[in-house]
């Protein structure tokens, strides 16, 4: 990773990606990711924003993590996460992971991949664990209680391995 002036631009940040994952399309979940590391929207992720990004994602506790993650997943950053919010993330994810690549494999294709299994399905189930109050919103407080709830989503929605605490 060569950044001489201590600044990540988002070009180098997406080449960076691509690396990790050869056989996705990687432009438009780093495009979230990034908006979420450059704290101070300036379009560069200095050392320090990389580090506390860093730290939080890989150390933090659930809860830091979550709010992080939900920071990522409200794109308009009013507080709350929409159903086209939410299904813009999951396809960038699905999109990374190469998972709309196999719902286009040609016929008798060998997928490991339910064909029910789409953005918009996934995005309903979320909504569905998620709004409590079934406004159409998902508030940050409603985010993270479903995530600690739910480990399948906790991993899915902050591409974490681990066990979130209880």
């Amino acid at each position: 990773l060569d950044c001489p002036n201590g600044e990540l631009t988002k070009k180098k940040f997406i080449q960076v990606y691509r690396q990790f994952f050869p056989n996705g399309q990687a432009e438009a979940f780093c495009t979230h990711i990034f908006r979420t590391f450059d704290a101070d929207n300036s379009g560069k992720i200095d050392f320090k924003e990389f580090l506390m990004a860093i730290n939080i994602t890989a150390k933090g506790n659930p809860e830091k993590k979550l709010k992080w993650a939900f920071k990522m997943y409200d794109i308009d950053s009013n507080g709350s996460i929409d159903r086209q919010e939410m299904l813009r993330i999951i396809e960038s994810i699905y999109d990374l992971l190469g998972a709309t690549a196999a719902q286009n494999a040609p016929n008798g294709a060998i997928t490991n991949r339910d064909p029910n299994d789409t953005p918009e399905s996934r995005t309903a189930q979320i909504f569905a664990v998620m709004d409590e109050d079934n406004n159409g919103v998902i508030t940050e407080e409603e985010f993270i209680r479903g995530c600690m709830a739910d480990r399948v989503l906790y991993q899915m929605l902050t591409a974490d391995t681990s066990d979130p605490e209880r």
